[in-house]
């Protein structure tokens, strides 16, 4: 079995890198020249013909063809989860992490990076999302392919954002604390 994650710096493959480091999962990353694009051209285009990043490559004879390719961050991430990371068990628990994976990367990303989204729906998202957070974990008792997916969206925050005030959510400062002091995401981000 092999895995390769093809991505580039400061991409939504930081997402699954993330994922694999928490758990452990061997994998080759494979960085592509965006500015150059590399990623709009063969032998990428033959991996994800809309020439976008990340794109995963999984070789294992044990496969149908003995190789499958995804694109899309949360369909990666979904795959590495129930495959690798001993996580979606049942159809209930795949349910709820869709569910999770879906909302972040369809409606908090909208909210934080399309202008008239974020002044409209930034802020109920966020009374919401602390509410759920002041929980714990999205999915029961540790840190899932639900935590990743939502929370390296709310750590971008004060990367791309420093200017918004979280404060009135504090539940979402903590997540964003807690997420940026997690080895394996200070590692995948260059922080460590």
């Amino acid at each position: 079995m092999a895995l390769t994650l093809y991505g580039g710096l400061r991409s939504r493959a930081s997402m699954p890198r993330w994922y694999m480091a928490e758990r452990g999962i061997a994998y080759t990353w494979t960085v592509l020249d965006l500015e150059a694009g590399e990623h709009r051209a063969e032998p990428f285009t033959a991996i994800n013909p809309f020439g976008k990043v990340p794109a995963l490559v999984d070789e294992d004879p044990a496969l149908p063809g003995g190789r499958l390719q995804l694109f899309e961050s949360g369909a990666i991430l979904l795959y590495l989860a129930e495959r690798y990371g001993g996580e979606l068990g049942s159809p209930a628990e795949r349910a709820l992490a869709q569910q999770w994976v879906l909302f972040a990367n369809a409606t908090l990303a909208t909210a934080l990076f399309v202008p008239s989204s974020r002044e409209r729906e930034f802020p109920r998202l966020m009374e919401v999302l602390d509410a759920v957070l002041a929980k714990g974990p999205l999915l029961g008792d540790g840190w899932s392919v639900a935590d990743c997916a939502v929370n390296a969206h709310l750590a971008y925050l004060p990367i791309f954002f420093p200017q918004i005030d979280l404060s009135p959510w504090p539940h979402v400062q903590a997540t964003i604390a807690a997420t940026q002091a997690r080895p394996a995401y200070r590692t995948v981000m260059g922080l460590a």
